[in-house]
């Protein structure tokens, strides 16, 4: 298993990068998986280069390469004027169309307050969904008064296991039976009654039948 971790935080030391190695840890505690950190800052200067070129330097053709064949990402972004950073929109304006396509996402951000919580959903996920990557339910973002508190260790423990199970398929949890809650229909109309302990029999009534004896007289 790969795991890309892109940290678009700008700062030495950052807690956007923080943030990305708590993630991290969280989803490797559930799944072997080598892991690879992309740090923006780092290629901030090949990304101009790319869109301007329209080639990729060696370093950003690396970590676009490295993304494109990670079995999970997690992509982590300081908010900026109420959403992602322009550096890490910028990273993935350059990647592939179809690199993402049916990969497992966890977004996270980090911000000063928690005025900005709602980034994950009205900025990240939409951008992550229109990549037709398969972005995770429990996004985490951290403002400055978080770091610390339960609430957010939760978070980040509930959000790095669903990465877990979706990119190890035997980690996931095993899939439930339903055929047995799932009253089967004939081609007629008619409704079985599934009764698995045989109390009610297994009798097969017609639909206009319950009906009519639902009607009151």
């Amino acid at each position: 298993m790969r795991l890309v971790v892109v940290s678009a935080g700008l700062s030495v030391p950052s807690s956007t990068r923080l943030l990305a190695d708590r993630l991290t840890a969280a989803t490797v505690a559930h799944v072997e998986a080598e892991v690879e950190v992309v740090e923006l800052r780092d290629l901030a200067t090949e990304i101009a280069q790319h869109f301007v070129t329209g080639f990729p330097p060696a370093r950003l053709a690396a970590a676009l390469d490295a993304v494109a064949a990670a079995d999970g990402l997690i992509a982590v972004t300081p908010v900026f004027a109420a959403s992602y950073s322009g550096l890490f929109k910028s990273f993935f304006d350059v990647i592939d169309k179809d690199a993402l396509t049916g990969k497992p996402v966890l977004v996270g951000a980090t911000g000063g307050t928690a005025r900005h919580s709602l980034v994950t959903e009205h900025a990240l996920r939409p951008l992550f969904t229109y990549l037709r990557a398969l972005v995770l339910p429990t996004a985490v973002y951290a403002a400055s008064e978080d770091w610390g508190e339960e609430g957010l260790a939760s978070r980040i423990a509930r959000a790095g296991g669903e990465l877990a199970r979706f990119m190890a398929p035997s980690a996931r949890t095993p899939d439930v039976d339903t055929s047995a809650a799932i009253a089967p229909r004939s081609l007629h109309g008619a409704i079985t009654t599934v009764d698995p302990a045989g109390e009610y029999g297994a009798d097969v009534v017609p639909f206009a039948q319950r009906l009519a004896a639902l009607r009151v007289d």
